[in-house]
């Protein structure tokens, strides 16, 4: 049975092979400090699915103030599956847990960044009811 729980600095070894598999390598010279950093803050979130102990997923989250809105709104800023346990419901409960915080918050909409490369991910989030959105634009620093 899945079961969904907050995330712990304890997590960190299972989440690299996660994170490699996004693409985001040698992640493990920084992911206790990155772990700790989101568990301190009040608008950030770090949550992870389990199958028993084992940990099959993860999904990172964020609260934004909107200066010029009543709402804040929520931002998905990582979200993972192992291969084995994707189609298995379990990405829909974690997306389904950040849905009820916001909700909790008073957030007026989720948004999620998506790597154009990232077909199934894109799938699954039209599954979940998101629209697309115009432009996103970046500027790396």
């Amino acid at each position: 049975m899945i079961k969904i729980r907050e995330a712990s600095i304890d997590d960190a070894k299972a989440l690299i092979p996660l994170l490699d598999s996004l693409g985001y390598e040698n992640t493990e010279k920084f992911i206790k400090k990155r772990i700790s950093q989101l568990l301190s803050n009040s608008n950030d979130a770090l949550v992870v699915a389990c199958d028993n102990e084992k940990i099959v997923g993860f999904i990172s989250f964020c609260f934004m103030v909107q200066l010029g809105l009543e709402n804040d709104f929520c931002r998905i800023t990582y979200f993972c599956v192992l291969e084995e346990y994707r189609s298995k419901k379990v990405g829909a409960m974690l997306e389904s847990y950040v849905e009820d915080e916001a909700k909790k918050r008073n957030c007026n909409r989720i948004e999620v960044h998506c790597n154009e490369r990232r077909k199934e991910a894109h799938r699954f989030y039209y599954r979940q009811n998101y629209i697309e959105s115009p432009k996103y634009l970046m500027k790396m620093l």
